[in-house]
């Protein structure tokens, strides 16, 4: 038994309307401006130099823009002097020059900062950022298919929908935070996006299995009463594993650099909406879909003999 006495479930018409909200939000902000794709999925060209001194990446960006190349965004990688230069798909520009934008973009630069050294240029074309971007759809349905499968054969297809609708209230506010900020989502935030599936399924089956363990212990109580024991009994194993990835994922946030930063970001914002989610989204379905003790009980096997009991 628990020490802890959190009454959860009778806050739950609040979290219901605070879920509500944050998903309104980002749907509307998806459907109105969409995602601020990254040269990934759009296409473009991606540079990174070795300047001699330190240069402000704001100053580096104003001089490309000044000659001729605009929409690009300039950030430091390790040291202040490594720049990362990315260029989306110019306009008047036919195919064959877009390839070589990157060479263009690196002769601008060494005719403004001598000394300049050239790490590495790359290209990619807009067909293969289409191809990448359906893929990565239908990578995330994969595997939320897969997850409501999985949860339906261990437990009832009352987790199975609760699982379900928590990992897409999670992936949902996810994205609506990088629509809403325009911040660069790219491959590295694809691949936190399926890895906020995993921990947030983590979290929800170890709530769902307590949840199902007491229903099938209980002889009375409410369903309400029976869900919060099991949140409260889970609570310090949830918050514990919950902190300690949200720390790691900080330092990585503030100490990693920009090339990790939209992982981090990610990943960071999905912990803690995946740890809310599997406390109030999946048990809130459970009680939607009125999950009762006879739902969870194991059936006796049959015993083979006659209708009275006797054997032959």
């Amino acid at each position: 038994m628990s020490a802890l006495k959190i009454d959860f479930m009778g806050k739950r018409l609040m979290a219901t309307f605070l879920s509500g909200a944050l998903l309104l939000v980002a749907l509307g902000s998806l459907f109105s401006q969409g995602l601020n794709l990254g040269l990934d999925f759009t296409g473009g060209s991606l540079v990174e130099v070795k300047l001699a001194e330190k240069v402000a990446p704001q100053t580096v960006r104003g001089y490309l823009v000044s000659a001729g190349f605009t929409n690009g965004t300039v950030q430091t990688f390790g040291s202040d002097e490594d720049l990362l230069i990315r260029v989306p798909p110019q306009q008047g520009v036919d195919g064959s020059s877009q390839a070589s934008l990157g060479d263009e973009i690196f002769t601008a630069l060494a005719s403004q900062y001598p000394g300049i050294v050239l790490q590495q240029s790359n290209y990619v074309g807009p067909a293969v950022g289409d191809e990448l971007a359906e893929d990565g759809g239908l990578a995330l349905l994969t595997a939320l298919l897969v997850v409501m499968l999985y949860i339906l054969f261990r437990f009832t297809k009352q987790f199975s929908v609760g699982a379900v609708v928590a990992l897409a209230h999670d992936v949902v506010i996810v994205l609506g935070c990088f629509s809403v900020f325009r911040w660069t989502f790219d491959l590295t935030v694809l691949a936190a996006l399926l890895a906020v599936i995993g921990y947030s399924l983590n979290d929800t089956i170890v709530v769902s299995d307590r949840i199902r363990e007491n229903f099938r212990r209980a002889r009375r109580g409410t369903p309400v009463e029976i869900i919060n024991e099991a949140l409260n009994q889970t609570l310090g194993r949830t918050l514990v594993t919950s902190l300690t990835t949200l720390f790691v994922l900080l330092a990585l946030l503030f100490a990693g650099g920009e090339v990790i930063r939209g992982f981090a970001t990610a990943l960071s914002i999905g912990v803690v909406i995946g740890t809310y989610s599997s406390i109030y989204v999946a048990a809130n379905v459970l009680l939607v879909m009125n999950i009762t003790r006879e739902d969870l009980l194991v059936p006796e096997p049959e015993q083979d003999g006659n209708e009275d009991g006797s054997y032959p």
